[in-house]
């Protein structure tokens, strides 16, 4: 018999009205007000604020131009000057995407929605296994979820990451869970990861942030050595789960997931090998979308030994 999962959410306290919340509370406010803007409009105005803090945020201006040089050094500056301006207004419609995701009905959202590969979604629960839906990290994120529980019909338990602010850990669980139609669930609690995967749920998976460098490689992402995570390997044995790569994107007003083939022959049993593997697939999943990726984080921070840090 499956077990239920239980909610890692955590409770409402009455600490959360407190005045020092009360900017959090509004800009929750201001997001729901801008979501209820005709999308077209919603998405413009926030493609302007993120080029305007493209041109204000300095610091992570220059994180961009560092991984796009390290990642494409065939480019040309030009085209990689374009990518990094269309990366930050793709970073402010992002926001406005969020908060559609969140608030926004299906009515309104679902006749933007399009699945490619409906075929692969399929094949892979025709399986039977547990999935991992392995995807990475896009200004696209929140928007592509929803496409995911409305469009592909797929509920999914989304990995338990506790935020430092009180009130938006309190908020995004419930937004998500409400969304996924499934609990989160504690990203340290490998037991019931391995549970969900056994019983033949599906786990939201980005590895493409590294969170433990003690379960890590460098393995090459775009040719750049870059601690990888080894755990996707990990929870897919243990999980007796397949590998399902799904990739968000947003082309001409509309909300686009793209299905890639479940992996075959994976684990292979080397973590090398196995962590390349799944940075090649992530790497096909940005070059569908390349300004749409998170290039705002430093990827490239941990290096190898003897290796100059790049920021």
């Amino acid at each position: 018999m499956s077990s239920i999962p239980y909610s890692a959410a955590p409770r409402f306290k009455a600490q959360l009205l407190a005045p020092w919340h009360w900017p959090t509370w509004l800009a929750i406010a201001l997001l729901w007000l801008l979501a209820m803007l005709p999308i077209d409009f919603g998405l413009k105005f926030g493609e302007g604020l993120g080029a305007l803090l493209g041109r204000v945020v300095r610091g992570r201006r220059k994180v961009v131009d560092v991984n796009l040089r390290l990642c494409f050094p065939q480019m040309p500056q030009t085209e990689r000057d374009r990518v990094r301006d269309q990366h930050f207004r793709a970073l402010g419609a992002g926001v406005i995407e969020a908060g559609l995701a969140w608030f926004a009905s299906d009515r309104r959202l679902a006749p933007r929605f399009s699945i490619e590969g409906r075929e692969h979604l399929q094949a892979a629960l025709a399986s039977g296994k547990g999935l991992l839906l392995l995807t990475g990290h896009f200004s696209t994120l929140e928007i592509g979820a929803r496409v995911l529980c409305t469009d592909a019909e797929l509920p999914f338990h989304a990995m338990y990451r506790p935020y430092a602010n009180p009130v938006m850990d309190w908020c995004m669980h419930r937004w998500r869970e409400k969304r996924a139609k499934l609990p989160a669930l504690p990203r340290e609690d490998l037991r019931r990861l391995v549970r969900a995967l056994r019983e033949g749920r599906a786990i939201w998976y980005a590895p493409d942030q590294t969170l433990d460098e003690r379960l890590s490689v460098f393995a090459p992402f775009f040719g750049v050595p870059t601690l990888t995570l080894t755990a996707t390997a990990r929870l897919a044995q243990m999980g007796r789960a397949g590998v399902l790569p799904y990739f968000p994107r947003r082309e001409h007003g509309r909300w686009v997931l793209r299905f890639e083939a479940m992996l075959d022959g994976f684990p292979g049993g080397d973590d090398l090998a196995d962590a390349a593997r799944i940075n090649a697939v992530i790497e096909n999943g940005v070059r569908l979308a390349l300004p749409q990726y998170f290039w705002l984080h430093r990827r490239f921070k941990k290096r190898p030994a003897g290796m100059p840090r790049p920021y």
